[in-house]
């Protein structure tokens, strides 16, 4: 398919022709077309990137290879120019730079583009062996190197804001400052993460000599307790009200429904279900198979009916014939799996849309549900934990102060039974 497919006025394909980007538009909307992407996505997308096209002519540009140096000021222009909406200027920044830059990835040899930047791993200019060091001589799980990454990501760029290009001028005043800003923006436990992950590197940083002092002390923790806080479940009712707001019409709502019964029939969490593959799904002897759990260990379940016909819809009427093997592809195209930022977005989305109160809403809070709903029903701590894939007794312990009629029975009882 190409543009005629498309754009069904000729002389709107004639201006677009004309473009003196019109080509390399052209050619990208048949890689939209042969990777499955809507109508809908190329009359939003055409038409961007003819304005970028004139954007970048007016400061210059006359050949295709000129253009990726316009990219950031098309951006910032496009987004200033919504500033007046109620969106997010970051919602536009996205809106405007995703297709400039897969366009240019196809038409400019050796282009990346941001996105791909942001997945590098930071400070590897000042310490390139120290994403290694993690692997191999630590031995870090790739999750924990990723959060790392994301949390080292936010001190560089705190780092360039100051305009300190060199590990030698971080100081403990520096170190200081990044946390204090964190701070606002982060709870104890994300900043805990921060936290380990500031003090590895710089120590890594000390030995090899690439800081004069170990500055690993300065950075301090925030004070945490365990079984300080209660976990963030919802009632059953809460979670009937949040299933009956899903389009179970749609293909989008025939995914999430399954996903949704996923995490709170068997408390998985997002990551597990992200991973989720077709043949994890055993359909002769009733049984879904979760394999490389947090905990290291892998889980079999029975098919709960309503979960298997969940997916049955699914499977059968809604899920791309062209994507891997995973169970829940992308609703868009190119349909890649899932990842698990996704599944812990739908939710989210679906926790908001049914007006459902909760700390911090997304795929957590329906795992502590399920937790919730076998403490009611009297099952032990153990056997819980077990079913949830805790890795340590520890994990299951914070429910007991929410088993409430334990409790109630105890501050109701007669106290000289506890002596």
């Amino acid at each position: 398919m190409g543009l005629v497919d498309y754009f069904v006025r000729p002389k709107t394909i004639d201006r677009i022709r004309a473009s003196w980007v019109g080509s390399t538009i052209e050619r990208y909307v048949d890689w939209l077309s042969q990777h499955g992407y809507s109508p809908r996505n190329v009359w939003r997308r055409v038409p961007l990137l003819m304005r970028f096209g004139d954007f970048a002519r007016s400061r210059g540009a006359s050949r295709c290879a000129d253009l990726p140096e316009h990219v950031d000021a098309f951006v910032a222009w496009w987004a200033a120019e919504r500033q007046h909406l109620r969106q997010p200027r970051c919602r536009y920044e996205v809106e405007a730079r995703n297709p400039v830059e897969q366009m240019l990835r196809l038409a400019v040899p050796g282009f990346e583009g941001r996105r791909s930047q942001n997945r590098s791993e930071p400070f590897q200019k000042q310490a390139p062996r120290f994403w290694e060091y993690l692997r191999r001589e630590r031995g870090l799980s790739d999750v924990t190197i990723r959060a790392y990454c994301i949390q080292l990501g936010m001190f560089e760029s705190y780092l360039k804001k100051l305009s300190l290009g060199r590990l030698q001028q971080v100081s403990p005043l520096v170190l200081s400052g990044f946390l204090a800003d964190r701070s606002k923006k982060q709870g104890k436990k994300a900043l805990k993460v921060t936290c380990a992950a500031l003090r590895t590197f710089l120590r890594y940083a000390f030995r090899e000599r690439l800081l004069r002092r170990d500055l690993a002390g300065a950075v301090e923790s925030p004070r945490t307790y365990r079984l300080a806080d209660l976990p963030r479940a919802i009632t059953w009712d809460e979670v009937h009200r949040m299933l009956a707001v899903v389009d179970q019409r749609t293909p989008l709502g025939k995914r999430d429904y399954a996903i949704l019964l996923l995490l709170v029939t068997y408390g998985l969490r997002a990551r597990e279900v992200a991973a989720l593959r077709l043949e994890d799904i055993d359909w002769d002897r009733a049984l879904l198979h979760v394999g490389t759990r947090k905990a290291g260990h892998s889980t079999t379940y029975p098919l709960a009916k309503a979960v298997g016909d969940a997916l049955v819809e699914y499977l059968r009427h809604a899920r791309p014939k062209d994507g891997p093997r995973s169970v829940f592809l992308r609703a868009l195209a190119p349909h890649g799996a899932m990842t698990f930022e996704s599944v812990a977005e739908r939710a989210t989305h679906y926790l908001r849309k049914a007006g459902i109160t909760a700390s911090r809403p997304g795929s957590h809070t329906l795992r502590h549900t399920c937790v919730q709903r076998l403490v009611d029903a009297d099952f032990s701590l153990k056997n819980i934990g077990d079913y949830v894939g805790h890795s340590a007794p520890q994990s299951t312990q914070v429910y007991a102060k929410v088993a409430l009629r334990p409790l109630r029975e105890v501050a109701l009882g007669d106290v000289e039974e506890l002596l």
